[in-house]
């Protein structure tokens, strides 16, 4: 019974809108013989749809000011039915994000994907990199506990100690001489809203450019086909 409603509503789809052609077209594709180091890529991509789901679930029972933030959460971990349980995959996925990521770079770098016609890619996934260490950084002042806040103040000295501009740039990042409401208020806006909105849009530009140009070969099925011809 299930089935046949299922088929139902596929095939008032296909027919109106050709739904079944094109995702023939779009996921039937011949992709290169390549190895298990190219799975990183969508495993980083899966880390930030974990991020995004459980990151809207938080948002439910998150309040952003500094005398509720930290009591929030421990309701979360502590009295929200499997509160532990998304909070955990949100922390954990942020980590192996971050890994994912790196690991992809760091294969694309050492097999030369970078190369013509991937140039703009690599640039992108540079960018796309930088955003997800920014995504981590204003994530982690959120739950307003010690470890959190000093990470914040050490953090913020970095840029601060910028010649000229530095500490013109921390108080602009603190939104203030020192760590107050206005710093968390103003991670918690680019944690949720910008970042978010940015590397979405980075990411469709990032899969759109491998659509067109498609996969890297692995450097030893080029030198093999190389060979042969």
């Amino acid at each position: 019974m299930k089935k046949n409603i299922l088929q139902k509503i596929w095939g008032f789809f296909d027919e109106r809108y050709g739904v079944g052609e094109l995702f023939e077209k779009e996921m039937c594709k011949k992709i290169p013989n390549v190895d298990w180091t190219y799975c990183f890529g969508g495993a980083t991509l899966f880390f930030f749809q974990v991020q995004v789901i459980t990151g809207i679930l938080l948002l439910i029972y998150y309040r952003p000011t500094i005398d509720e933030a930290y009591n929030s959460v421990i309701n979360i971990i502590n009295n929200v039915p499997f509160g532990w349980l998304v909070r955990g995959f949100h922390s954990w996925g942020s980590n192996l994000m971050i890994i994912t990521l790196l690991l992809h770079m760091t294969r694309v770098f050492c097999q030369a994907s970078y190369k013509n016609p991937r140039e703009m890619n690599w640039v992108i996934g540079v960018g796309l990199f930088s955003l997800t260490l920014v995504f981590s950084f204003t994530g982690y002042l959120l739950p307003w506990t010690q470890l959190s806040y000093w990470a914040t103040v050490v953090g913020t000295e970095i840029p601060g100690s910028i010649p000229v501009i530095g500490p013109y740039l921390k108080e602009f990042i603190r939104g203030g001489e020192s760590i107050t409401q206005y710093t968390l208020s103003r991670f918690f806006a680019l944690h949720v809203i910008v970042i978010p909105a940015m590397l979405a849009g980075l990411l469709g530009l990032h899969l759109l450019i491998v659509k067109t140009v498609g996969i890297s070969e692995p450097v030893a099925e080029m030198k093999k086909r190389e060979k042969r011809s």
